[in-house]
């Protein structure tokens, strides 16, 4: 393709896209308005996210925060169940972090300058390029993986789009092909395409506005394209939980505890659970013995400082990030001794060996009765459960996820299906929650 060859292609580009995009855009509620801070919002939660997933959780979010300074000043656990179900909390987290910075830095006013607005902790080239070009019609490239395969299929590229240098020549062409005072809509309209029409499986050719010229297209080898190196798929972990019924004055509630302050979903609520040990000739948690899954679960809870008895699996759950899929095998468990764990007590996530002397242990029995579990030292057994724990010492545990340390202590909660109003799930335990509510409403029969 000759140099004027392709200047008519990148201009034929440009100028049928608009056109299209004009025409057959949807009436999303971003798209109303170029606030910028809603802009912002909308490009975070659309991040791994699909569009008709975020819509109503980008009403609620700006109802709920208005503007910058309602999301900085918010407490993060107000922020974090604004955002359950979405996913990826680190997202809200740093879009948390992100207002507080505007707040303090550019008095509550989103920053129209490039090297402001990536200095925002959350912030990368995409989501940079996105608000400046989207809300203040800056000609920034706004490159992502809709973008990359709009532009490897048109233009022919076979670099590998996971690879920096990639996206960096396709931020490049793509400046090149915004039309000057048209980078707000020429942007929106080049994601559109991505989303619309030039999908990843089944690009709907024969429909897309610029199919004249798209060499792909042409050459035959659009479904080949863009070419990209497969991530390494996420490690498979098996969990043993407990779904702990309680009774007497907690009686129609559950336990649940709260993750640690750092790493994998901090500070979000679920259900305890363990690593589950691995089954004879390597099988997964899956197929252990049940009365080993059990007695592996009954030893967790012990060393948590949480007296109660598994009664027997009650369903498997998954739950899968970018780097690693939980498998859960959770047991429905009867509190043991009716315990005054307080609201406000707290539960180690490890402990030390249970061979504590004499007078810790006597400790631990003061700090149970007020309800409060202390790190470090494991209760002493309640009378009625003699002889139901193992003998022999359970070693100290890092956080289930393997992160955090075995000092760190999280917070416990008694909850009824109302309480959990007032804490963010990640989305398996949720589902998990309202299974076992819902299950209780059943039996009711109300």
């Amino acid at each position: 393709m000759t140099t004027n060859e392709q200047q008519e292609a990148k201009s034929y580009f440009s100028r049928n896209l608009l056109e299209w995009y004009h025409g057959q855009k949807r009436d999303l509620p971003w798209r109303r308005h170029r606030n910028p801070y809603y802009i912002w919002i909308s490009e975070i939660m659309l991040q791994q996210t699909r569009v008709d997933t975020v819509i109503p959780y980008f009403n609620r979010f700006i109802e709920r925060f208005p503007t910058v300074e309602s999301l900085a000043d918010a407490p993060e656990e107000d922020v974090l169940k604004c955002w359950e179900g979405l996913g990826y909390y680190s997202r809200a987290r740093n879009l948390q972090h992100a207002a507080k910075q505007v707040k303090e830095e550019y008095g509550g006013q989103v920053p129209n300058d490039r090297d402001a607005v990536f200095g925002l902790k959350g912030v990368g080239p995409y989501t940079a390029g996105a608000i400046l070009s989207i809300a203040f019609n800056r000609p920034e490239p706004a490159v992502d993986g809709n973008v990359m395969r709009v532009l490897s299929r048109y233009f022919l590229l076979e670099d590998d789009i996971a690879k920096g240098p990639t996206r960096v020549k396709m931020e490049r062409l793509a400046a090149e092909l915004i039309p000057e005072g048209e980078a707000s809509h020429f942007n929106q309209a080049l994601m559109e395409l991505g989303a619309l029409i030039c999908t990843p499986k089944s690009p709907r050719c024969l429909l897309c506005p610029v199919m004249e010229h798209c060499s792909a297209r042409l050459a035959g080898c659009e479904t080949s394209l863009p070419v990209k190196t497969k991530a390494k798929p996420p490690r498979p972990e098996e969990r043993l939980a407990a779904l702990i019924e309680g009774r007497g004055e907690h009686a129609g509630r559950v336990l649940i505890r709260q993750r640690p302050s750092s790493g994998l979903l901090a500070r979000m609520w679920e259900l305890p659970h363990w690593p589950a040990p691995p089954a004879e000739g390597g099988a997964s948690a899956a197929l252990l013995p049940e009365t080993a899954a059990q007695d592996r679960l009954r030893r967790s809870l012990l060393q948590a400082g949480i007296f109660a008895r598994p009664e027997g699996h009650w369903m498997a759950a998954e739950h899968t990030f970018s780097h690693i899929v939980w498998t859960l095998q959770v047991y429905r468990c009867r509190e043991e001794a009716a315990l005054p764990l307080a609201a406000e007590g707290r539960a180690p996530y490890g402990a030390a060996s249970t061979a504590e002397s004499t007078g810790a242990a006597a400790s631990g029995a003061a700090e149970a009765a007020a309800g409060v579990y202390s790190t470090g030292t494991v209760p002493p057994e309640p009378s009625s459960s003699a002889g139901l724990f193992a003998e022999e010492p359970v070693p100290a545990e890092r956080f289930a996820d393997g992160s955090g340390h075995p000092e760190d202590a999280g917070a416990v909660r008694w909850i009824s299906r109302s309480d959990m109003a007032n804490y963010a799930f990640p989305n398996v335990f949720l589902k998990l929650l309202n299974a076992y509510f819902d299950e209780q409403v059943g039996k009711s029969g109300n």
